[in-house]
């Protein structure tokens, strides 16, 4: 008997996996980016030579010497004791309201689980992370958004959606991806009253939070919430961009009727977070990650430093972009009317790729931005990476003008 076709599975697909179960742009970018000579500003992957493989090894070989059996056995789904009770110390709440999850996407993936049905309205930044709207997507929502402007979110605009009462807001207020925006102080306290007034919980995506360059960081959206005996944030944030992406270990902080819920949720996706990599973590970030963080600051800053002198070397007059003080991405928005997809289509010809704005929006817009990542390249890599690219502008620019 011959094997079935591809259309004797499609066709047995859920309607919404058909419809709202979709590849992510990036992930298939980065098929593209594996081609001999290609020199990638598109992923948010952090330095690999910033790695703790050292002290990562160490830990492995203590772990299996004198816990062996609880770091290969299953555990709890809440995650790793030890490691819930740093998280708290270290954020000010009780191990109770701290979950342990597959990596801040997973967390993401359970919030929509639990939180969104068929037809909610949910209100996003526009651009917002996109792997944020492909972990909400399959859930149906309907999608609000605020535009981030050079002087942050519209303010306005932003009191008017959340007086219609939607679902929750997303937001990331710390060196956006992609945008690498970073919210103010003022602007984060009216967004913390606003949605406490107008009854509209916030998810904080903080993934970026430690990855600041100068200065002092600010209070975060829950910090804030908390301040003011309120409990209307709920906190996501990673060891992926401190540690190592490959552990995929990251956390929630919500309320215990919350946090409960997402047990739930989890159990059914995965029991719990692999115990050996909860373990890991905690043996390498007890003591602190000061040192390691400062290394990554140092480099990711450099580098920011070499890609924006690049492009104000190479790049047209009409193009702008922004110098973030902090995280891995800059955001870069060309002349109305250009194409950020039909760059992408010649900046491949030049052996460069970047990650055009259009995805990063729920609702349609920003044709003509894109991300670029600062974080993996080297510096030469960066210098002839940002040059071919201002020579595939020129050349579209070209086009369009004539």
């Amino acid at each position: 008997m011959a094997p079935h076709s591809d259309a004797y599975w499609e066709e047995r697909f859920s309607g919404r996996a058909r419809q709202r179960i979709q590849s992510s742009t990036i992930r298939e970018l980065l098929k593209l980016t594996r081609q001999p000579g290609i020199i990638s500003f598109s992923g948010g992957l952090p330095a690999p030579e910033l790695f703790p493989v050292e002290a990562l090894a160490a830990a492995s070989e203590r772990i299996l010497r004198d816990k062996p059996s609880e770091a290969l056995q299953y555990g709890p789904t809440e995650g790793y004791p030890e490691l819930r009770e740093c998280i708290a110390a270290q954020q000010g709440v009780e191990p109770e309201e701290v979950l342990i999850v597959s990596g801040s996407q997973q967390g993401l993936d359970l919030l929509g689980k639990v939180f969104i049905h068929p037809g909610d309205q949910v209100l996003v930044e526009a651009p917002t992370y996109m792997g944020a709207l492909q972990a909400f997507n399959p859930y149906e929502p309907e999608y609000l958004s605020v535009q981030l402007g050079d002087t942050g979110l519209e303010m306005d605009v932003l009191e008017a959606a959340l007086q219609t009462r939607p679902k929750f807001m997303y937001a990331l207020p710390t060196f956006q991806n992609p945008s690498g925006w970073l919210l103010d102080l003022a602007q984060r306290q009216q967004l913390v009253e606003l949605a406490a007034r107008y009854e509209v919980p916030l998810i904080e995506d903080d993934a970026y939070a430690a990855l600041y360059f100068n200065g002092k960081p600010l209070p975060t959206l829950f910090e804030l919430d908390r301040a003011r005996g309120s409990n209307n944030v709920i906190r996501l944030s990673t060891f992926s961009k401190t540690l190592t992406p490959g552990l995929r270990v990251a956390w929630v902080i919500a309320p215990k009727v919350v946090i409960r819920k997402l047990v739930q949720a989890k159990q059914g996706t995965d029991l719990h977070t692999p115990s050996f990599n909860q373990m890991l973590v905690y043996e390498v970030a007890q003591g602190g990650l000061g040192p390691q963080i400062e290394r990554i600051r140092a480099k990711y800053q450099r580098n920011r430093d070499l890609m924006h002198a690049a492009l104000s070397a190479h790049m047209p007059v009409s193009v702008r972009w922004n110098r973030p003080e902090g995280g891995m991405f800059l955001w870069l928005r060309l002349p109305e009317g250009m194409s950020a997809t039909e760059l992408f289509k010649r900046s491949i010809e030049q052996k460069v790729a970047f990650v055009p704005g259009l995805p990063f929006h729920a609702n349609g817009g920003g044709e003509n931005t894109l991300r670029l990542s600062f974080s993996q390249p080297t510096e030469t890599q960066i210098q002839e990476g940002i040059a071919r690219l201002g020579q595939a502008v020129e050349s579209l620019l070209g086009m369009v003008s004539s």
